[in-house]
């Protein structure tokens, strides 16, 4: 399990999702474009949900619990981007790829 740390506050992530966040707050930073990342807890955090307001003035720390990167879905960097049109980045589970990079 890897580590987004942000604004003074751990959540733990999958690193092979983690990656694939990374990539997406990475980009759309880049772009001047401001955003929430909104995800779901499972039942045995307590259900819920996390939303974060992220943008280029709040530090942001990943840590990653694996040496070597997972493979990149571009397919899901696409999907979770588009997700923004409705309010913020919504973290779904990996789909299944037609290509992996």
């Amino acid at each position: 399990m890897g580590i987004l740390r942000y604004h003074n506050e751990e959540f733990d992530f999958d690193d092979r999702m983690l990656a694939h966040v990374q990539i997406v707050i990475s980009t759309k930073l880049r772009r001047g474009e401001n955003f929430f990342l909104t995800w779901a807890l499972p039942a045995s955090s307590g259900s819920g949900r996390h939303a974060l307001w992220l943008d280029n003035g709040v530090p942001l720390h990943i840590t990653y619990s694996g040496s070597r990167p997972p493979q990149i879905n571009r397919e899901w960097i696409e999907a979770l981007i588009l997700s923004s049109a409705t309010g913020g980045v919504h973290l779904a589970d990996d789909p299944p790829p037609s290509s992996v990079d």
